[in-house]
């Protein structure tokens, strides 16, 4: 058996599939988002699936021939429920306790990942509340976090949060971070954190984030030396052998098996899963008002290279009478670039910030383009609460996700740090 884990505030498992990825094996999971949670389950039985070689269960569900229910009747209920699905608080840490206890088995658990959901440290978060997310109960959930800590003694941990965290302050003028580090010390672990630019570590995408790894003792700690990583493709090239497709086209169900590309950066990053039906490239419909705006963005970027902000816009385009916020409110992604800029969960809510370079398909990207940005492997499915496959849970849990590519850097350093 190797090195078991824990996943706090678990998202769609992003961190989680890194270290998986590495060499670790999952104890549980604790999630308190239905639809994340289920995906969580979907991952699961992949992995159990895999395992004993029956994938074709899984591409059965991935084609639409058999449903979720039919899925999970095939996997041991045992593997299902190390997916919690309940939202960590006093209430809630009895139960949940007891849960992770059954799934241990008398085991010691070696590891526990994860981070508490950023909007309460965010910098955008913070300015768009009315009051600054001062003493918003999300910003204390990292005290749950310590108890974990305390009940469960792992030898090291990890913790992923947003840069704000380290400028966030309570009512008092406190920074969470100081009280956080203080806690951590209490809990009996020497910490050191580590501002993370995604793109700096063969991840294409500029996403910073803070990562704190801990180990218990009284032993200063220093932070594995992750190795740099030049990027090879553009984001072209990552999508180009994806099916073409305009606004309000494709299918979130996988109708087709298809032969990847010459871009070997898919497979360099594990994101290529050979024999998968590919799903969830389905695009948004879009209104031919805003339509005409991505085609006239978006070719103003291919030929000129020049963002075109709102106030920018041709006057018949412009309809919001303040011009002044949000003036990057759409946003085409650089193709021939290697790292996109954020990708972030208002995807779930338009696409207006994500729009495809492809003057010809003119539309935002899809769930699966927006995968691939964030590492996901072509074969990770994303839930719905309902069972029936729809874009909106897929681009919010895909947006709020860690790089797998990232989390498997970081499990392998560690990894060689442990031993």
């Amino acid at each position: 058996m190797g090195l078991c884990f824990l996943d706090l505030f678990a998202g769609a498992g992003g961190l989680s599939e890194g270290f998986i990825r590495a060499g670790y094996e999952p104890i549980a999971h604790v999630e308190m988002d239905n639809a994340a949670s289920f995906t969580l389950k979907t991952r699961a039985a992949f992995h159990w699936l895999k395992g004993t070689d029956q994938l074709s269960i899984y591409y059965d569900y991935l084609t639409g021939k058999i449903s979720r229910d039919s899925l999970y009747d095939a996997i041991p209920k045992e593997i299902l429920d190390t997916v919690i699905n309940k939202e960590i608080g006093e209430s809630s840490l009895k139960d949940i306790f007891t849960q992770i206890n059954k799934a241990l088995k008398n085991r010691k658990l070696d590891l526990i990942i994860g981070g508490p959901p950023c909007q309460a440290y965010s910098l955008v978060g913070r300015s768009s509340d009315k009051n600054k997310m001062l003493e918003d109960s999300r910003c204390y959930l990292f005290r749950y976090y310590i108890q974990f800590l305390k009940k469960y003694r792992p030898k090291y941990f990890v913790f992923e949060n947003v840069l704000g965290l380290l400028s966030a302050k309570d009512s008092q003028g406190n920074k969470y971070f100081d009280e956080m580090q203080e806690a951590f010390r209490q809990a009996g672990y020497q910490i050191s954190y580590k501002l993370i630019a995604a793109d700096e570590y063969g991840i294409p995408q500029k996403r910073q984030r803070i990562i704190i790894i801990g180990r218990r003792g009284k032993t200063v700690f220093s932070f594995p030396q992750l190795l740099k990583t030049e990027l090879t493709a553009s984001i072209s090239e990552l999508l180009q052998d994806l099916p073409k497709l305009n606004a309000g086209e494709g299918s979130i169900l996988g109708n087709t098996i298809y032969q990847y590309g010459k871009c070997s950066a898919l497979n360099t990053m594990n994101i290529a899963a050979p024999g998968a039906p590919i799903t969830l490239h389905c695009s948004r419909p879009q209104k031919d008002f805003d339509l005409e705006i991505y085609h006239y963005v978006a070719d103003i970027w291919r030929t000129k290279k020049i963002r075109v902000p709102y106030d920018m816009l041709p006057t018949h385009l412009k309809t919001r009478t303040n011009t002044t916020c949000f003036k990057d409110r759409y946003k085409v992604v650089a193709g021939e670039e290697k790292a996109c800029h954020t990708i972030i969960a208002h995807i779930a809510k338009d696409g207006h910030y994500y729009i495809h370079p492809d003057v010809v398909q003119n539309r935002s990207l899809t769930p699966r383009e927006a995968a691939r940005i964030q590492t996901f492997p072509d074969d990770y499915f994303f839930e719905t609460v309902s069972g029936i496959p729809g874009r909106g849970p897929a681009f919010k849990q895909i947006g709020n996700a860690v790089p797998v590519l990232l989390a498997e850097q970081i499990a392998k350093k560690l990894l060689e740090v442990w031993k």
